[in-house]
């Protein structure tokens, strides 16, 4: 994003979701060097001795086995040993990380979830996959139809978004768990020409407008479609919610 600004790479966490994760995992103390094109310039070598140990003071270092890094990508961890034991520092590496003899990458997260494929791409990532946003107002079409619904938007454009279509999912309103089934898609029974996000809480009434929520994907039920009528729509979204309510008791 940086350095080649017309790339449309998509990421599978915000930085927020990140900290999120990483605070889950009982970490005491996060810092996130801000990634410029200056920053991008240093060497390995400046980078190791300036950054790691000079500034933080590195004693260890824990780090994936494909991990480049130094102006270019020009150096691997092999690299980052023989930087250790010159400055007085440990590394340990991650080994490819394997489910069901299948190597794990962030490309393959990426792909699956392209694919709408959330089984695989939560096994992959071991939780949920998530989106984090803000409640704005929408047409509220979906209140007409029987089924309220709060209009995500994400606010950061690089965060993966998965394949149009009905999601399960759930996620926390005050502090209280709600499941519910969401909508990724453009609305087509009613003329709709934008994308949208639209999540519709089981068991929940409330104005959820302009907070923030974030949504755990669980399973994907349909691919969207257009209805013939109204009426349709409205008898299939039934069915979604039977559906997914089958899948949430399991």
């Amino acid at each position: 994003m940086v350095l080649q600004k017309d790339t449309d790479i998509k990421l599978i966490n915000t930085l927020d979701e990140k900290k999120q994760i990483l605070e889950s995992f009982g970490l005491d103390y996060l810092v996130v060097h801000p990634f410029t094109k200056a920053f991008s310039r240093l060497s390995a070598t400046e980078f190791v001795r300036d950054v790691l140990v000079n500034s933080l003071s590195t004693k260890k270092i824990v780090i994936g086995y494909d991990h480049r890094f130094g102006r270019n990508r020009n150096a691997n961890i092999q690299d980052l040993i023989s930087f250790g034991s010159t400055l007085d520092f440990e590394v340990e590496e991650i080994p490819a990380q394997e489910i069901d003899d299948v190597s794990v990458s962030s490309t393959k997260i990426r792909n699956a979830l392209l694919e709408g494929d959330i089984k695989t791409a939560n096994s992959y990532l071991n939780y949920a996959y998530m989106l984090t946003g803000v409640v704005k107002k929408g047409k509220g079409l979906g209140k007409k139809f029987g089924f309220p619904t709060a209009n995500l938007h994400i606010q950061e454009k690089y965060k993966l978004v998965p394949k149009n279509g009905v999601y399960v999912i759930k996620g926390k309103i005050n502090g209280k768990e709600h499941h519910g089934m969401m909508n990724i898609g453009y609305n087509p029974t009613v003329s709709g020409n934008e994308k949208s996000i639209e999540i519709h809480f089981f068991h929940y009434q409330g104005d959820l407008y302009d907070q923030k929520v974030q949504v755990h994907l669980l399973h994907r039920i349909r691919d969207e479609h257009k209805f013939d009528s109204v009426q349709e729509l409205q008898e299939q979204l039934k069915k979604d919610r039977e559906h997914s309510l089958q899948l949430i008791a399991r």
